[in-house]
């Protein structure tokens, strides 16, 4: 069996870096890490950590394709952050003009959870632990 040390990190693809960049830093409060600009591929690349611990490379590209979310597509579903108490994270991203779902409960661990998009439709979560 091939060894796992974990999860390296998430990596996305945005079509506006300037609304993405500032939805995941100043909305969802991730720390930069490191950011670049590849003047080749006409690329930003930015590295984001959750609690210091890196987990998100957000990317640009010139027109990129939509990725499908609804009907659900195969391939990523979508990524959930953790959070400790849903309602407040609500609360804060409807702060910031983000709409969210109603608040569910998840039947197998009683915990709670509530979906939101970034701002390229790609599905988040905040499930509370």
């Amino acid at each position: 069996m091939l060894p796992h040390l974990g999860l390296h990190h998430v990596a996305l693809i945005c079509a506006d870096y300037t609304a993405s960049k500032r939805f995941y830093t100043e909305v969802l409060g991730l720390e930069i890490l490191a950011e670049t600009y590849r003047a080749a591929r006409d690329s930003h690349k930015l590295d984001l950590a959750v609690n210091g611990q890196y987990v998100l490379e957000l990317f640009s590209f010139p027109n990129p394709p939509p990725r499908p979310s609804y009907p659900e597509a195969a391939g990523l579903r979508h990524l959930a952050f953790a959070v400790p108490d849903v309602a407040a994270a609500i609360e804060h991203l409807e702060q910031h003009g983000v709409a969210c779902e109603p608040i569910q409960v998840d039947e197998l661990t009683g915990r709670r959870f509530t979906f939101f998009s970034d701002p390229d439709g790609l599905p988040l979560e905040f499930y509370e632990v």
